[in-house]
């Protein structure tokens, strides 16, 4: 049986050779139970490949999921930039549907020239257009992750992200614990900083499995600037009260590891959080 909590790369593991749709298999021999593929700099998978890691994920019991490309901007106020997001959301969804991926995870977008009050309308709006878009497209199998931001001028601090899942059916935060942090110029301070997060997710949403990424963060006033390892202390935030929270909570989580050594640090996760229980 799995534990509750489940961990596994942001990206192919570091030292594997292959390519990153057959790398599930090398993911479960570690020891880890889910795969986040990345598309952030575009998606360039294709139906056949996709498929492949679709039926490895199957077989080695790793749980997918999928981020969509960084340029992504949801609250766009130039129409072709809109429309060119809601067309790759639209691409993501697709490709999500090929490679049976739970979660299909993206930056919101940025507040530009807006009001924060008023990006966040502008992307419900967009929202609504994609879909339209994943209707005629015949794609019903997705669930959006719209995950909390790092930078101070990007749509996404957890009050909006609540507010759009809450918004919308097919729709589940990504909560990034470092990119809180960041943005809040360090935040987590102690436990009950998690605990105030995992509250207002509790009380804001209908969650059966939180979707994490976490990392080591390094921060100026504007934000996020530079992901750590887990082994450079002197950067928060700190990984054990996040995993005591879970398990006295009773919270199930996927947690993707984004810190520089990905797989190696999500096994050092994954043993302390088994040391926990």
């Amino acid at each position: 049986m799995k534990n509750n909590v489940i961990f596994g790369p942001a990206g192919r593991p570091i030292d594997y050779k292959g390519s990153a749709y057959k790398a599930c298999e090398y993911i479960a021999n570690e020891g880890l139970e889910a795969f986040e593929y990345q598309g952030g700099r575009g998606l360039r998978i294709g139906e056949k490949s996709a498929n492949i890691l679709k039926e490895d994920s199957i077989k080695e019991d790793i749980l997918v999921s999928l981020h969509a490309p960084y340029y992504i901007n949801l609250s766009a106020t130039d129409d072709k930039k809109l429309a060119m997001s809601v067309d790759t959301l639209a691409n993501a969804a697709k490709i999500g549907e090929w490679m049976g991926a739970y979660r299909i995870v993206f930056h919101p977008g940025y507040y530009s020239n807006n009001k924060p009050s008023e990006a966040l309308p502008i992307a419900k709006k967009a929202i609504n257009m994609l879909f339209e878009k994943l209707e005629d497209m015949g794609i019903e199998e997705y669930t959006f992750a719209p995950e909390t931001t790092g930078k101070r001028s990007q749509l996404g601090n957890i009050d909006e992200i609540i507010d759009m899942c809450s918004s919308f059916d097919n729709f589940q935060p990504t909560i990034d614990f470092a990119h809180i942090h960041a943005r809040g110029r360090g935040y987590i301070q102690e436990k009950d900083d998690y605990n105030c997060i995992l509250s207002k997710l509790e009380n804001g949403l209908d969650i059966d499995r939180l979707h994490c990424h976490f990392t080591r963060i390094e921060y100026t006033q504007a934000g996020e600037r530079r992901h750590h390892t887990l082994e450079e202390e002197e950067y928060g935030p700190e990984l054990q009260w996040l995993l005591e929270s879970f398990i006295e909570n009773d919270w199930k989580a996927t947690i993707i590891c984004e810190t520089p050594l990905l797989d190696k640090d999500a096994l050092i996760m994954k043993k302390l959080y088994e040391s926990l229980l």
